[in-house]
């Protein structure tokens, strides 16, 4: 298992979610714990360590610790804004 860490940034973008993303979103990040690298995942390019998984029009921003079994959540936001 994997502990799931959210940034404050994170935190604040799923607080401006509605109730209905919000939900698919927490099950999504809450599937990370024990697969951090889910089937239709992606890794960033230009980094060591980011990737992204799609939660509908959404997209989840997240490093992998693997030598200290950590997920870091760094974004959460909608798929025309997540990369600038």
């Amino acid at each position: 298992m994997y502990r799931v860490l959210l940034e404050r940034a994170a935190e604040k973008d799923l607080s401006r979610l509605t109730s209905q993303i919000h939900d698919r979103v927490i099950a999504a990040i809450r599937a990370l714990a024990t697969n951090p690298r889910p089937p239709g995942c992606r890794k960033l390019a230009g980094s060591k360590n980011d990737w992204r998984i799609r939660v509908g029009d959404y997209r989840v921003v997240y490093e992998i610790a693997d030598e200290i079994r950590v997920v870091r959540i760094n974004r959460v936001r909608h798929r025309r804004d997540v990369y600038r």
